[in-house]
């Protein structure tokens, strides 16, 4: 119920977005983005994981984070240079789709180490949909016209699909694991974070966004670092039973 829930939001995003009305399009998916947080912490703690579960979630994920999110910005600005971007649109869809479907696939593959767990391959969708709406939000806070551009789009668009289908490792917040000594400094941010959230909401999605790209070159650093260390203490057993 908790992923139909977001499902409805996704959907609803698009109805808002035909009347015009882009802000309650754009908060509608951040709420379904929420909620894909949260369905799957809900189905653990109530101990009712399913594998009709996983695939409903996925199949609501395409939706709401990879044809709505593309559709909201078409109907904003992208149908105004027609089948560029409608073009644009589909493609965003198609690498969405293939994200999911490979991040399915990893969830049966035995031979991923420990640490490989840490980190997503691409950027997940949630993520993804947030990013492709930079620019619309930031047109509803900042009035330089080049973020009404839709070549703009169309280039933002491509670049973040390109990012959701690629292998480029990005962090799990999941399996973030935070030391004792930063919890409170870290609740401190979160609620002085919360409080301008609900100020200048459409200012911190854009910080936060922007936050998230920065992480982006580092997740890859840190993967590389623990790939090496981790082929180093392979390569040390070896020798130990040669």
């Amino acid at each position: 119920m908790v992923t139909l829930a977001g499902l409805c939001c996704g959907l609803s995003a698009m109805r808002f977005a035909i009347d015009g009305r882009f802000e309650t399009a754009v908060a509608l998916l951040v709420a379904s983005a929420v909620i894909d947080g949260m369905d799957g912490r809900i189905a653990r703690f109530l101990n009712s994981t399913s594998v009709f579960g996983a695939h409903l979630d996925s199949l609501s994920d395409f939706v709401c984070f990879g044809v709505s999110p593309s559709m909201v910005l078409y109907m904003w600005k992208l149908n105004t240079v027609k089948g560029l971007g409608w073009a644009i649109v589909l493609f965003f869809a198609v690498c969405c789709v293939l994200r999911l479907a490979r991040f399915n696939t990893n969830l049966s593959d035995d031979t991923i180490a420990p640490w490989q767990k840490k980190f997503f391959t691409g950027v997940p969708a949630p993520a993804g949909a947030m990013l492709a709406l930079m620019p619309l939000v930031a047109s509803f806070h900042m009035t330089l016209g080049i973020f009404n551009n839709p070549f703009l789009c169309i280039v933002w668009l491509a670049l973040v699909a390109v990012l959701m289908a690629s292998r480029l490792p990005t962090f799990a917040a999941k399996k973030l694991i935070i030391s004792h000594d930063w919890v409170l400094p870290i609740m401190l941010l979160g609620g002085f974070a919360i409080v301008l959230m609900l100020i200048e909401p459409w200012i911190m999605f854009t910080v936060v966004g922007l936050v998230y790209c920065l992480t982006l070159p580092v997740g890859f650093i840190h993967y590389r670092r623990l790939e090496k260390a981790d082929k180093e203490a392979q390569a040390g057993k070896r020798e130990l039973l040669l």
